[in-house]
């Protein structure tokens, strides 16, 4: 399997149980070896929209 091929990791569950600070720890350590990453949030509560 080459590394050009896209991968997806999710985390999710119920709230309060440490999604956001697994994510973030295991993308920086991805970063780290030199991997490319994107993440992306998909909360709608964590979004404010003003007019």
């Amino acid at each position: 399997m080459s590394d050009d091929k896209i991968r997806q990791i999710a985390f999710y569950g119920k709230g309060g149980i440490g999604k956001s600070t697994t994510s973030q720890n295991t993308l920086a350590a991805m970063a780290e070896v030199g991997k490319r990453i994107l993440i992306v949030g998909c909360d709608p509560k964590a979004y404010t929209y003003t007019n």
